[in-house]
């Protein structure tokens, strides 16, 4: 085994100024999609007026319109998709998908980008996340050790249209919605203010300096503001929701790596080892020490150098196989417990396997030389506050792998305890988060300018995402049947 070069950008196309620009100099750079990106410097003037003019070909009501496919088998693509996958673990992963339509959704963006293939494109493109729903949001802490509010999973991140990314977090307002007991017209408030949150924090972002853009957080603090404000709006009182928030934030920064060190190991023969909790955490053999040893100089070797002496001064104690997530069960992911100074002094990672992105099959493939590469830099780019520990490695075989810290100070909220004001706020924050991280990677001032300052497509999507959670709660009922059919197994 050995550490993957890092590979070299791509050289930007040569400007071509016929292509969509009136003479002007172009940010269009494909003439067959239309899509476009910031590769050189063009008035943001000159980009407002093409993003505007834009609306023409792709008007913003037609993002409401979504009919399947034909001959679309979304249990077929989940099959197609666990091939690969730890088989003894895929039936785990089939029960805590038939949980209800909300846990279908969280598993199926492999799905939603078949059914978003077709669907009307901008050309502006992010970098995407693939994967942008609610319960992937929430709290962690940055290199400061303060806590922020963010996207916290990468794993179908790629560049690609902003709106698919919008679109999958609408859908998850009205799905979580739904799944509370909420009135199709609270529902579709919290889907219109997390559409808005985007909308509005685009703008801002569109009128900030780059750099600006780039030192951009949500911190816990201006989530207190955000959810005080909406309180403000309604009327209601905001004690209960501040002393929620609070408990949110100190359950959060408990979460540190000493809480894991002692959550998840144990003395057994005077060491230290991870306590097997199958099949959610379970030890598996490894062929040599020697193997686990050039992975992790592999992953050190994917940092930069002041991180990979760092890394050095700490020492391997144990490694075990762990269950996470809902659509990610059965993929292969590990638990790696070093110790530092000592046993008081922990660092937990997580190594988990970074296989293609589900939206590879309708887009450009990864330039990367490998997937962990792929997310570790598509979350570099769009979080505020990566993660430090972020690196990656391909094993023998040819597997892929990234890295990073098991806990640090992570927070989510649990929508399903949420009222219908507070789906709204936590909407908007979401909607804002996602704004930061599509301005960071892409074109603010386009996208910004596409939507302009109406609720218009804020209204469309909302549209969208109505009839999109229909077609999920269908496909989750089909997929319910197909289990009980023996189409799809469930654990022994």
């Amino acid at each position: 085994m050995t550490a993957t070069p890092r590979s070299p950008r791509s050289k930007p196309p040569k400007p071509d100024h016929g292509a969509e620009t009136n003479g002007a100099a172009p940010t269009v750079v494909d003439r067959a999609d239309h899509s476009w990106t910031v590769r050189l410097w063009v008035h943001p003037a000159t980009r407002s007026e093409q993003a505007k003019a834009n609306r023409k070909r792709v008007p913003r009501i037609s993002h409401a319109a979504f009919e399947p496919a034909a001959g679309r088998d979304p249990i077929a693509i989940l099959e197609a998709q666990e091939a690969d996958r730890l088989q003894d673990l895929v039936p785990l992963r089939h029960q805590r998908m038939a949980e209800s339509p909300f846990a279908y959704y969280r598993g199926t963006p492999a799905v939603m980008a078949f059914d978003l293939a077709n669907a009307p494109r901008t050309g502006i493109q992010v970098q995407a996340s693939g994967d942008a729903h609610l319960s992937n949001f929430g709290l962690f802490a940055s290199p400061e050790r303060t806590l922020v509010f963010d996207a916290n999973d990468f794993d179908e991140t790629l560049p690609g249209p902003w709106e698919w990314d919008v679109k999958r977090l609408a859908a998850s307002v009205v799905i979580a919605g739904r799944a509370n007991g909420f009135s199709a017209t609270a529902n579709r408030q919290a889907t219109m203010a997390a559409v808005a949150g985007y909308r509005e924090w685009m703008s801002r972002y569109a009128a900030m300096g780059l750099v600006e853009v780039l030192y951009a957080t949500i911190t816990a603090d201006d989530v207190v503001v955000a959810v005080e404000a909406a309180g403000r709006h309604s009327g209601r009182g905001g004690a209960a929701r501040r002393k929620a928030l609070e408990a949110l934030f100190a359950k959060a920064r408990r979460r540190d790596g000493m809480r894991a060190f002692g959550s998840l190991t144990e003395i057994v023969d005077g060491r230290r080892v991870i306590r097997d909790d199958p099949p959610v955490l379970t030890h598996v053999a490894f062929d040599t020490n020697s193997t686990l040893e050039q992975a992790f100089n592999d992953y050190r070797a994917s940092m930069s150098e002041s991180k990979r002496d760092f890394l050095q001064r700490f020492r391997f104690l144990d490694i075990a196989l762990k269950v996470v997530g809902v659509g990610s069960v059965g993929t292969r992911c590990f638990v790696i417990v070093l110790q530092g100074r000592d046993e008081n002094d922990a660092l937990i990672l997580q190594a988990k396997e970074a296989t293609n992105s589900v939206l590879e099959p309708y887009l450009q493939a990864t330039t990367h030389a490998t997937h962990g590469q792929r997310v570790v830099v598509g979350q570099q780019l769009t979080q505020a506050t990566p993660d430090v520990f972020l690196g990656w490695i391909r094993v023998a075989g040819g597997r892929d792998f990234y890295f990073r810290q098991l806990w640090d100070m992570k927070g989510s909220v649990e929508t399903s305890l949420l009222k219908p004001p507070g789906l709204a706020v936590y909407g908007a924050l979401c909607g804002r988060a996602l704004a930061r991280g599509h301005a960071r990677s892409g074109d603010a001032v386009a996208i910004s300018a596409y939507l302009g300052a109406s609720d218009a497509f804020d209204g469309a999507i909302a549209d969208f995402a109505e009839t999109y959670a229909d077609v999920n709660a269908r496909d989750h009922a089909a997929y319910v049947a197909a289990i009980e059919a023996g189409r799809v197994s469930l654990p022994v």
